[in-house]
């Protein structure tokens, strides 16, 4: 992967890290997140340690197959 691309993918996760919930910018750099790494909202947050405890596990376990599978086409 390009240099570029994992200093702005690491720069985003540290700003959730230290971003407050909720707010606007929270919700703008999650959102840049999920764009630039092809992940939808609840596979960030469950990255964060913020599991989302409403979605079944088999539809948690097919997303991570999606998402391999766009991250293996990438490369």
């Amino acid at each position: 992967m390009p240099r570029g691309f994992l200093q702005r993918r690491n720069t985003l996760w540290q700003a959730l890290r230290t971003a407050e919930p909720g707010s606007a910018d929270f919700e703008a750099t999650l959102q840049e997140l999920c764009a630039l790494i092809g992940w939808d909202r609840a596979r960030v947050l469950a990255g964060l340690g913020w599991p989302d405890p409403g979605q079944p596990e088999q539809e948690r376990l097919q997303e991570d197959r999606d998402a391999q599978t766009q991250m293996d086409r990438r490369q």
